[in-house]
């Protein structure tokens, strides 16, 4: 039998539109690493609160393996990104409801080491600006 996928990204995207549909602010918990790409001044003990409304991050990708999107960090546009198995918890801003995950930092480095060359594939992928006179 093959081993089923997580079912964690779809609890995400789930959350987030629930939180989206009924007029809440989805936050987003996540523990940082080298292989999250976040304002690094906003890091505080290895984790960052991410929040994922409309109004606050653009080009929103909640994919199976990665989050992406972009947004202001102290008024500079920023690119986050955040692999799915970093996430620690997505929940409401006004009333805290939501789902928490379990993490284990030494699993994340792990998986980190296997699968290396999948984690660039994202980075390399993505759309870039190009200067056209």
């Amino acid at each position: 039998m093959s081993e089923v996928p997580s079912n964690k990204p779809y609890l995400i995207r789930a959350l987030h539109q629930w939180c989206t549909d009924f007029g809440f602010t989805p936050f987003m918990a996540v523990f940082v690493d080298s292989s999250v790409e976040v304002p690094m001044e906003f890091v505080k003990n290895d984790e960052i609160v991410l929040n994922l409304s409309l109004e606050a991050c653009h080009q929103l990708n909640l994919d199976n393996d990665w989050i992406s999107f972009q947004a202001r960090f102290g008024g500079v546009p920023r690119k986050i990104m955040v692999p799915v198995s970093h996430v620690l918890a997505i929940y409401a801003r006004e009333n805290g409801q939501g789902m928490s995950f379990p993490f284990d930092p030494t699993q994340a480095n792990k998986q980190k080491e296997v699968t290396a060359d999948e984690a660039e594939k994202p980075k390399s992928t993505r759309p870039s600006l190009t200067i056209v006179k």
